[in-house]
Protein backbone atom coordinates (compact mmCIF):
# COMPACT_ATOMS: atom_id res chain seq x y z
CA UNK A 1 0.00 0.00 0.00
CA UNK A 2 3.11 2.32 0.55
CA UNK A 3 2.68 3.14 -3.41
CA UNK A 4 -0.55 4.95 -3.75
CA UNK A 5 -0.94 7.92 -3.53
CA UNK A 6 -3.55 9.91 -2.92
CA UNK A 7 -4.55 13.47 -3.83
CA UNK A 8 -7.47 16.26 -4.61
CA UNK A 9 -8.42 16.01 -7.97
CA UNK A 10 -7.94 18.93 -10.37
CA UNK A 11 -9.63 20.55 -13.26
CA UNK A 12 -7.19 18.93 -15.70
CA UNK A 13 -8.41 15.50 -14.20
CA UNK A 14 -12.29 15.74 -15.06
CA UNK A 15 -12.04 13.62 -18.57
CA UNK A 16 -9.73 11.34 -16.92
CA UNK A 17 -12.29 10.49 -13.99
CA UNK A 18 -15.31 10.57 -16.21
CA UNK A 19 -13.58 7.69 -17.96
CA UNK A 20 -12.43 5.98 -14.97
CA UNK A 21 -16.23 5.85 -13.39
CA UNK A 22 -17.15 4.63 -16.86
CA UNK A 23 -14.91 1.72 -15.86
CA UNK A 24 -15.18 1.11 -12.76
CA UNK A 25 -18.22 2.53 -10.99
CA UNK A 26 -21.78 1.02 -10.47
CA UNK A 27 -24.56 2.72 -12.09
CA UNK A 28 -24.42 6.63 -13.37
CA UNK A 29 -25.65 9.62 -11.55
CA UNK A 30 -27.01 13.32 -13.50
CA UNK A 31 -23.62 14.52 -12.73
CA UNK A 32 -21.38 12.25 -14.15
CA UNK A 33 -20.68 14.85 -16.65
CA UNK A 34 -17.85 17.41 -17.45
CA UNK A 35 -19.65 20.25 -16.08
CA UNK A 36 -20.64 18.26 -12.78
CA UNK A 37 -17.85 17.25 -11.80
CA UNK A 38 -16.28 20.81 -12.82
CA UNK A 39 -19.09 22.17 -10.78
CA UNK A 40 -17.58 19.99 -7.64
CA UNK A 41 -14.05 20.81 -8.28
CA UNK A 42 -15.18 24.67 -8.10
CA UNK A 43 -17.40 24.32 -5.68
CA UNK A 44 -15.12 21.86 -3.20
CA UNK A 45 -11.67 21.81 -4.66
CA UNK A 46 -10.97 18.72 -1.93
CA UNK A 47 -13.80 17.15 -2.32
CA UNK A 48 -12.87 14.71 -5.05
CA UNK A 49 -10.10 12.25 -3.90
CA UNK A 50 -7.90 9.92 -6.44
CA UNK A 51 -5.85 6.85 -5.65
CA UNK A 52 -3.19 6.53 -7.92
CA UNK A 53 -1.04 4.08 -8.03
CA UNK A 54 2.05 4.08 -10.75
CA UNK A 55 0.73 6.94 -12.07
CA UNK A 56 -2.53 5.26 -12.98
CA UNK A 57 -5.71 6.14 -11.66
CA UNK A 58 -7.00 3.49 -9.18
CA UNK A 59 -9.62 4.60 -7.43
CA UNK A 60 -12.56 8.00 -6.49
CA UNK A 61 -14.63 8.95 -3.95
CA UNK A 62 -16.37 12.19 -3.31
CA UNK A 63 -15.95 13.55 0.70
CA UNK A 64 -18.34 16.27 0.43
CA UNK A 65 -19.60 18.20 3.03
CA UNK A 66 -22.00 21.03 3.62
CA UNK A 67 -21.20 22.44 7.38
CA UNK A 68 -23.54 20.26 8.48
CA UNK A 69 -23.94 16.51 7.23
CA UNK A 70 -20.32 14.73 5.76
CA UNK A 71 -21.49 12.71 2.49
CA UNK A 72 -19.55 10.23 0.49
CA UNK A 73 -20.23 9.05 -2.95
CA UNK A 74 -18.55 7.49 -5.70
CA UNK A 75 -16.22 5.36 -3.95
CA UNK A 76 -14.84 3.44 -6.84
CA UNK A 77 -12.17 1.07 -7.34
CA UNK A 78 -11.13 0.38 -10.75
CA UNK A 79 -11.64 -3.63 -11.58
CA UNK A 80 -8.28 -5.01 -11.55
CA UNK A 81 -7.31 -3.19 -8.49
CA UNK A 82 -9.99 -4.33 -6.33
CA UNK A 83 -8.88 -6.23 -2.68
CA UNK A 84 -6.07 -4.26 -2.44
CA UNK A 85 -7.25 -1.63 0.38
CA UNK A 86 -7.58 1.10 -1.96
CA UNK A 87 -11.23 1.53 -0.78
CA UNK A 88 -10.34 1.55 2.49
CA UNK A 89 -7.70 4.08 2.30
CA UNK A 90 -9.84 6.46 0.41
CA UNK A 91 -12.42 6.30 2.81
CA UNK A 92 -9.71 7.15 5.70
CA UNK A 93 -8.69 9.79 3.80
CA UNK A 94 -12.51 11.07 3.11
CA UNK A 95 -13.12 10.43 7.09
CA UNK A 96 -9.58 12.53 7.91
CA UNK A 97 -11.03 15.24 5.65
CA UNK A 98 -14.54 14.92 7.34
CA UNK A 99 -12.93 15.25 10.93
CA UNK A 100 -11.04 18.08 10.22
CA UNK A 101 -13.80 20.23 9.08
CA UNK A 102 -15.96 19.02 12.44
CA UNK A 103 -18.18 16.43 10.95
CA UNK A 104 -19.74 13.67 13.02
CA UNK A 105 -20.94 11.23 10.98
CA UNK A 106 -20.70 10.11 7.34
CA UNK A 107 -24.11 9.45 5.13
CA UNK A 108 -22.76 6.95 2.35
CA UNK A 109 -25.03 6.47 -1.46
CA UNK A 110 -24.93 2.85 -1.78
CA UNK A 111 -26.76 0.97 -4.94
CA UNK A 112 -29.04 -1.39 -3.20
CA UNK A 113 -27.92 -3.78 -6.06
CA UNK A 114 -24.58 -3.61 -5.82
CA UNK A 115 -23.95 -6.29 -3.17
CA UNK A 116 -20.20 -6.20 -3.51
CA UNK A 117 -19.98 -2.73 -2.36
CA UNK A 118 -21.88 -3.43 0.81
CA UNK A 119 -19.32 -5.75 1.66
CA UNK A 120 -17.00 -3.05 1.20
CA UNK A 121 -18.71 -0.54 3.05
CA UNK A 122 -19.52 -3.00 6.13
CA UNK A 123 -15.83 -4.27 5.88
CA UNK A 124 -15.01 -0.57 6.80
CA UNK A 125 -17.36 0.08 9.68
CA UNK A 126 -20.32 1.56 7.94
CA UNK A 127 -23.90 0.03 8.78
CA UNK A 128 -27.07 0.12 6.70
CA UNK A 129 -29.70 2.36 8.44
CA UNK A 130 -33.42 0.67 7.12
CA UNK A 131 -35.64 3.53 8.27
CA UNK A 132 -34.27 5.89 5.68
CA UNK A 133 -35.21 6.23 1.96
CA UNK A 134 -33.88 8.49 -0.85
CA UNK A 135 -36.23 10.98 -2.13
CA UNK A 136 -35.24 12.94 -5.50
CA UNK A 137 -36.54 15.23 -7.86
CA UNK A 138 -34.16 16.03 -11.22
CA UNK A 139 -33.94 19.72 -11.52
Amino acid sequence: MNDLHIRRASPSDIEAVLRFWHTAAEGTSITDDRAGVARLIARDPEALLLAERDDALVGTVIAGFDGWRCSAYRLAVHPDHRRQGIATALLAAAEERFAGLGGRRVDAMVLEANERAHHTWASTGYHREDHWRRWVKPL
